[in-house]
């Protein structure tokens, strides 16, 4: 016979129990709808999310401008964001009225020798494969050709006008972008309050020390990136001049600019200049690449890990990740914010995940 107290006692199956069930399936599938929700209304406004995004890096840099000007000379961290863009439209302008003419010649000049240095590249390629594989892809009947571009003009010239309306457009979205920086700079915690107050009380503690966390690193980024900008462009500037190759002064100004897409933006700068040298023969053509090799060479053994000693120190393989990713998903200016991007996604895998959900608080 077998004894009542050994019997495990049946587990009743309640209503309530299968409304449990039910309820926290619904609450899943509820969750996860809007979660894809979320994720399409991002895709779909992608453009607009990412000029707020710009904004809020233009307006972290405004506002470290403003609180170091308040830290140096006690003014008003406002005021100092005052002084900030007014000095920085200062300084456009007066390079602008100082060297913009001798810019605007040389880009003019840019332009017209880049179908010059064309005719260096192909004339020195004939004798070899690849430049016997182009010249056969090129049209061998001149007229034909001729033909056919005239029957393709409309289609040309919608192009072009297409183009036209992307540059205004864009123009107009840097523009607004400027605007709203300003706005979120002077008034930096009123937005920042207005966005903790959408996290639950429970969480808003650790959200507010995560955002600031998140505007320090990005503040740092931004100082390290002008500084290794700055430099490339000297150095770049320095080695065409020693060089002779002409130009020197575009050429330096797309160098540093364009440094700031790693990877990308030094290989493409480094293109333009190596095709301008090539009329003045091929032996300065290779010496500009060799130049260009030395520049990143140095700015990624020395100079980077100097900067990245008080900014932040981001994984290569994982910045040409991002780089790829995000310029697949919101095409160029999806490439020119793919570090700072990379640079939120790491901290907030770090502090949200590898920290708070998997229970890890070392992890830097």
């Amino acid at each position: 016979m077998t004894d009542p107290r050994q019997t495990p006692p049946a587990r009743p199956q309640t209503a309530s129990g299968a409304g449990i069930d039910r309820a926290l399936t619904n609450g899943t599938l509820f969750r996860t709808a809007l979660l894809l929700l979320l994720l399409g209304a991002a895709l779909a406004w992608s453009h607009v999310l990412l000029l707020v995004f710009g904004s809020i890096l233009v307006a972290i840099a405004m506002r470290a401008g403003g609180n170091g000007l308040h830290r140096l000379m006690g003014l008003p961290v406002k005021l100092g964001v005052i002084l900030v863009v007014v000095a920085v439209i200062g300084v456009v302008a007066g390079g602008i009225w100082l060297a913009g003419s001798s810019i605007g010649a040389q880009f003019r000049d840019l332009l017209d020798a880049l179908p010059q240095s064309w005719d260096a590249l192909t004339g020195w390629l004939p004798g070899d494969l690849l430049g016997e594989t182009v010249e056969d892809q090129l049209p061998q009947d001149v007229e034909a050709g001729a033909e056919r571009l005239a029957e393709r003009l409309p289609d040309l010239m919608g192009l072009v006008t297409g183009a036209v309306n992307t540059v205004l457009g864009s123009l107009s979205s840097v523009l607004l972008m400027l605007i709203t920086a300003v706005y979120l700079a002077m008034e930096a915690r009123l937005y920042r309050d207005g966005a903790i107050r959408l996290v639950p009380l429970r969480h808003r503690g650790r959200a507010l020390e995560i955002t600031d966390e998140l505007g320090g690193q990005l503040a740092r980024w931004m100082a390290g990136q002008a500084l290794d900008m700055v430099v490339v462009a000297i150095l770049a500037g320095l080695g065409l001049w020693l060089l002779g190759v002409p130009l020197t002064l575009i050429l330096a100004l797309i160098a540093g600019v364009t440094n700031i897409v790693p990877i990308v933006g030094p290989v493409f700068s480094g293109a333009i200049a190596v095709l301008v040298a090539l009329p003045q023969g091929v032996d300065t053509a290779l010496y500009v690449a060799l130049l260009f090799l030395a520049i990143q060479t140095f700015e990624g053994d020395v100079l980077m890990p100097l900067i990245q000693r008080y900014a932040v120190q981001l994984p290569p393989a994982l910045t040409i990740v991002a780089i790829v990713a995000f310029g697949g998903l919101f095409g160029f200016v999806g490439v020119v914010l793919a570090t700072p991007l990379l640079i939120v996604a790491l901290l907030l895998i770090r502090r949200l995940y590898v920290q708070d959900t998997l229970g890890d608080p070392d992890v830097e």
